[in-house]
């Protein structure tokens, strides 16, 4: 089965569309314009920005009705605030080919439509006694989650809850291939940073790992967003440029995790799939590197929607 092209609530931070008057926040213009530097300078050096498939994503497994579940073991999970996501991880339905994703995270994400149940790992790895996890998550009653983990996430469930730094689910904001097919993506983006505001988050992220020391560095959490007069066709950007940007423009982009070394937006992991879409003079890129694809990218027309800042000491 196909991933789905949009998950969660209708009126999920990633689903809803941005409105026009959306108020900024007061340190948009030197963010942005410092985070529109940081692409230049990683164009230059061809290192970023990057769009994350094959490597540091998720494949997204799409599990039938009759799929078997299989245990899945959480390290350490005698520790009292494990206990109730070992619960979680005791029967999920993985199909037997699944494989964790390349990279020193190592996630899966699998969704089960037919009970609106997702899981999804990291640390994911298969031994001879079956699945462990050094972490992850799990959501039930998905197409009515924020597109976030809340204390209603699970039974049990908490905000600390969830494979990626923020707490937002690795399938949030992930570009998936069911779209790139459609050529619409109808959903806010999730996107990395090099280094993210140290000791702070804004919503919809409940936690943050960032460690950038810059006042203009950019928290986990932020919403960015395309200016919505920018006019997207006249740029004349590459068809997968042009899909992505439509969508930042449309619905945002959220700060979801940190990289240490670029920028970097998230593309479906193909190894379910056997082939990769993305590459080759008829993949997504048209023959282009992800540098090279989002070279024309218009950075230095992003905004950054008012934020509320928390401590990351709270």
């Amino acid at each position: 089965m196909s991933a789905p092209a949009r998950l969660f609530a209708p009126s999920s931070v990633w689903n809803q569309s941005l409105p026009v008057d959306a108020p900024l926040d007061p340190g948009s213009t030197a963010m942005t314009q410092a985070l529109a530097e940081e692409a230049e300078r990683e164009q230059a050096a061809n290192n970023g920005p990057w769009i994350n498939t094959s490597y540091s994503s998720t494949p997204i497994y799409v599990a039938g009705p009759s799929q078997p579940p299989v245990f899945v073991t959480l390290d350490n999970a005698a520790a009292w605030w494990r206990i109730n996501l070992q619960a979680a991880f005791e029967a999920v339905p993985i199909p037997a080919n699944a494989h964790q994703a390349a990279g020193p995270d190592a996630q899966i994400t699998v969704y089960q439509p037919s009970t609106d149940r997702l899981w999804e790992f990291f640390h994911a790895r298969k031994l001879a006694d079956g699945w462990h996890a050094a972490w992850g998550g799990a959501i039930e009653h998905v197409s009515q989650s924020p597109g976030y983990y809340t204390s209603t996430s699970w039974a049990g469930s908490g905000s600390y809850w969830g494979a990626s730094a923020t707490s937002l689910p690795l399938v949030a904001g992930t570009i998936t291939i069911s779209e790139l097919q459609s050529g619409r993506i109808e959903h806010a983006l999730a996107m990395a940073l090099p280094y993210p505001r140290a000791g702070v988050y804004a919503w919809p992220a409940q936690r943050s790992d960032g460690t950038g020391s810059e006042p203009t560095d950019i928290p986990e959490g932020a919403q960015l967003r395309l200016d919505p007069s920018l006019d997207i066709p006249a740029l004349h950007l590459p068809p997968g440029a042009e899909m992505l940007a439509l969508a930042a423009q449309r619905y945002g982009i959220v700060v979801r995790d940190q990289t240490h070394h670029a920028i970097g937006f998230y593309g479906e992991d193909p190894t379910p799939r056997g082939s990769d879409p993305y590459d080759g003079p008829r993949g997504f890129y048209g023959g282009l590197s992800p540098t090279r694809l989002l070279s024309r990218f218009p950075w230095r027309s992003l905004q950054i929607l008012r934020m509320t800042l928390h401590s990351t000491s709270h």
